[in-house]
């Protein structure tokens, strides 16, 4: 679309769904809910957290990683910011930013807290229950801070 053009209704339509899209993603997430990722992804979805430590597969996979790996954080807050999304019929890429402040649990209480930046790049399909997300790289920019040392990821 060129600069100044007007965006049909479907195109509307499409982009705030991408945006819900992206959005429960994030809230499934950090409320632990990995059942709900069942409506972001494509059951055969190749996702890669290599970037940020973490692994690549399939989404059956990854899912499970998720539910492993994540629960080492009782505090996580997924914000996404600037988006980039083109949608080309039942077919769609975006590029999302992304700021996660985690938290660790400290011995003797409160949080270890560090932070990372990125982008989300997903390739994404209409399909017959709304958009999905059949491709993700998660590009991490940088980090502040680490993880504990004494903290083991499951790979």
């Amino acid at each position: 679309m060129s600069s100044g053009a007007r965006y049909s209704l479907q195109e509307i339509s499409d982009r705030l769904e991408i945006d819900d899209l992206l959005s429960r993603y994030t809230l499934a997430i950090d409320g632990k809910d990995f059942d709900a990722l069942d409506e972001v992804f494509t059951p055969d979805a190749t996702i890669d957290y290599t970037t940020s430590g973490g692994i690549k597969g399939q989404y059956p996979e990854v899912k499970a990683w998720l539910a492993k790996a994540l629960s080492l954080f009782p505090m996580t807050q997924h914000l996404l910011g600037n988006r980039r999304v083109a949608v080309d019929g039942d077919a769609a890429t975006s590029r999302t930013y992304f700021y996660n402040p985690m938290g660790a649990p400290k011995d003797g209480g409160g949080l270890h807290m560090f932070y990372v930046g990125g982008y989300y790049n997903d390739r994404l399909v209409r399909t017959a229950d709304g958009w999905r997300i059949t491709d993700r790289f998660e590009e991490t920019a940088w980090m502040d801070g680490r993880p504990p040392a004494n903290l083991e990821i499951p790979t």
